[in-house]
């Protein structure tokens, strides 16, 4: 039997061939587990699926609780256990079906595109099919105000904001805002515009001598790069990983009773030449897309993984090959991978007030808010806000400079600008959910509580039940 090996100079239409040869069988079984639904995904193995697949499932907002990955060889096999938003299994066939449709056609369809490597100045503008947009990208040192000044330049320049996305860590910034023409509605075209926008930015963003930093302004197309793994890849870039701390562990990545942090392990697995990485963490969604996307990223092969979470605290456990080799990395890669985990878990993390905004959008809308929350000394931790039918839909997080807690009477503020009421929701919900699509604006406090969970192993569960879950695809039941 031939061996089918991926590499990155394998040629796109023998991918191709292969994928039709033995398309991806996709079952949804909503009876085998009494408090979850079950995704199962069978496919010939191939670069990058496995962050396709996980991608999939975070962007329909699902929550992966539970997963068991293999792809040794030609094959890839894997199985999601998850839940809607409000940790339901779900019931609605017509949406089961378009999970089934999504993860088949993700790769013929172009969906989810490769995106450019970090640095790269290729494909600064795509040509592609269909409306395109208008993004800037910016990565440096983060300060106060920053994100408010960056929202007041684009509104001097005409720019209405369609989208944005801005992560803060390690007192680096890395952001992208997706803006139209407020006159007619479409991308930016003009070169000098973009040109004047571009420098108007960097000076806004310009630090002290010696500091990282980078502004550009691109067009791109509708759907070709993921926001968040280009967030991630700019972190990187900006190696914001390099001030992360490790916490302390033994030798075997168990973590001191009563710590909260972030837990990483490096190990090996002589036999094989897999490097051996064990994650543990506090629980959220989209965890396990920022950790495979910082893997595969960082041009790590996923050959098996078992992932598990109970309450608020995930279990993570890869077995990992750099691509194209069977070299175990130095102990210098491995420090770096430690770092480059714990930065992929953190970055995502929140703090201090969640506001929730749903209002009509306008010219001037984020300039507005943003400027609200600096002029009281506020500042701002992570945002995302999109558009849908008209409305600005989103979230801020907010944090006091000085370390104290922010005032809630700041709502008043927000809802003045925003034309939207406002409620207080004292709640501390376990997991961090996505904006509803409430006429309201909400504001929440953010403070997880965790909960200890017994040691999650591959090697004890994975090799036992890897074949009794290979025979178990079939159609959808209705």
């Amino acid at each position: 039997r031939m061996e089918i090996c991926y590499h990155a100079h394998i040629d796109r239409e023998i991918e191709s061939l292969i994928e039709r040869i033995h398309p991806p069988r996709v079952c949804i079984d909503n009876d085998s587990c009494r408090d979850c639904t079950v995704v199962k995904v069978d496919s010939a193995n191939r670069k990058g699926i496995l962050l396709e697949m996980v991608q999939v499932l975070t962007d329909l907002d699902l929550i992966i609780s539970k997963s068991y990955i293999s792809s040794d060889g030609g094959w890839f096999m894997d199985v999601f256990h998850v839940t809607d938003e409000a940790g339901k299994k779900l019931t609605d066939e017509t949406f089961m079906l378009h999970i089934q449709q999504e993860l088949c056609v993700t790769r013929s369809k172009g969906k989810i595109s490769r995106d450019r490597e970090w640095g790269s100045e290729q494909g600064a503008e795509e040509e592609v099919v269909g409306r395109e947009i208008t993004a800037m990208e910016m990565s440096g040192v983060d300060r106060a105000g920053l994100l408010s000044e960056l929202a007041g330049v684009l509104v001097e320049q005409d720019c209405v904001v369609t989208a944005a996305t801005a992560w803060t860590h390690n007192d680096r910034v890395a952001c992208i805002i997706l803006v139209e023409d407020a006159f007619k509605a479409g991308p930016i075209s003009d070169p000098k515009r973009l040109g004047l926008m571009e420098e108007q930015l960097e000076n806004v963003v310009a630090a002290h001598r010696g500091e990282r930093k980078r502004v550009r302004m691109t067009r791109l197309g509708a759907g070709n790069t993921h926001r968040e793994r280009r967030l991630h890849q700019m972190m990187y870039a900006d190696r914001d990983y390099e001030s992360c701390r490790a916490c302390e562990g033994d030798s075997s990545g168990e973590h001191k009773k009563g710590c909260d942090g972030t837990h990483v392990s490096v190990g090996k697995c002589e036999d094989k030449g897999y490097l051996v990485v064990n994650v543990r963490s506090r629980d959220r969604p989209k965890l396990l897309f920022d950790t495979v996307c910082v893997l595969t990223d960082m041009q790590y092969v996923v050959f098996h993984a078992a992932i598990s979470s109970k309450r608020s605290i995930a279990h993570q456990e890869y077995y990992i090959r750099q691509m194209g080799s069977s070299v175990i990395p130095s102990e210098s890669e491995k420090q770096k991978l430690t770092l480059c985990l714990i930065a992929a878990v953190e970055r995502r993390l929140s703090h201090g007030l969640r506001v929730d905004i749903v209002t009509e959008n306008r010219v001037g809308l984020l300039s507005n808010v943003t400027r609200v929350l600096r002029e009281n000394g506020l500042s701002i931790s992570r945002v995302e806000i999109g558009t849908e039918g008209g409305k600005a839909v989103g979230s801020f997080f907010v944090t006091d400079c000085s370390g104290e807690e922010v005032n809630p009477n700041i709502v008043e503020l927000v809802r003045q600008e925003t034309g939207g009421s406002v409620v207080i929701d004292h709640k501390s919900p376990h997991r961090i959910r996505q904006s509803s699509s409430s006429s309201s604006s909400v504001i929440h406090q953010t403070n997880d509580t965790e909960e200890a969970k017994p040691r999650f192993s591959l090697g004890s569960l994975l090799w036992s039940r890897l074949e009794r879950l290979s025979g178990g695809f079939g159609p959808i039941r209705s």
